[in-house]
């Protein structure tokens, strides 16, 4: 029995070796802390921690699951493993998360650009946990971009249709 469990320490992982594993896991902490900052730099609910755990529980989730796979079920000689399934119950996680979120008061929905971020921190933990870590450095940095640039352009707009509008805020009907 010792030497079982043994075994299990020394050779943890099945598909994926143990310095690879580290080196996902620390990625996608790194860059859901890049979205997270940005978050948390402009006070808003889901920050810098929350980021970071939404995209690394993402990242295990795909590791987790690539381990299932190699791993073999007695009697089940014809095992099949869909990896979308595992796309979608982190989407479905995510989005869970995502839409507490998002308020609506008054007329106004405060919120999405937030929970868009968390989907996104899922998104990229998924491709750090398979592996694509290029992948998910460029969408780390389009949304960077968006989040930080294009902050200014939003605002901008806002601006504009308030100034528009017929003073309550918000643009005309008419």
């Amino acid at each position: 029995m010792l030497e079982a469990l043994l075994a299990d320490f020394n050779a943890p992982f099945q598909s994926v070796a143990v310095e690879t594993v580290v080196v996902r896991l620390i990625t996608a902490v790194v860059l859901g802390a890049a979205i997270g900052f940005e978050r948390e730099y402009h006070a808003h609910s889901a920050g810098l921690r929350t980021h970071i755990l939404i995209s690394l529980a993402a990242c295990l989730f795909t590791l987790i699951a690539f381990e299932l796979i190699n791993v073999e079920i007695a009697g089940a000689a014809d095992q099949q493993t869909d990896p979308l399934r595992l796309i979608e119950a982190v989407t479905a996680g995510v989005a869970f998360l995502a839409a507490g979120s998002i308020i609506t008061s008054g007329g106004q929905v405060h919120g999405l650009t937030t929970g868009a971020g968390m989907w996104l921190a899922g998104a990229i933990g998924l491709a750090c946990g398979t592996g694509r870590i290029v992948l998910a450095l460029i969408a780390t940095g389009i949304a960077l971009v968006v989040l930080w640039m294009l902050r200014t352009a939003s605002s901008a707009i806002a601006a504009r249709a308030r100034t528009l509008g017929d003073g309550d805020g918000r643009p005309s009907t008419d």
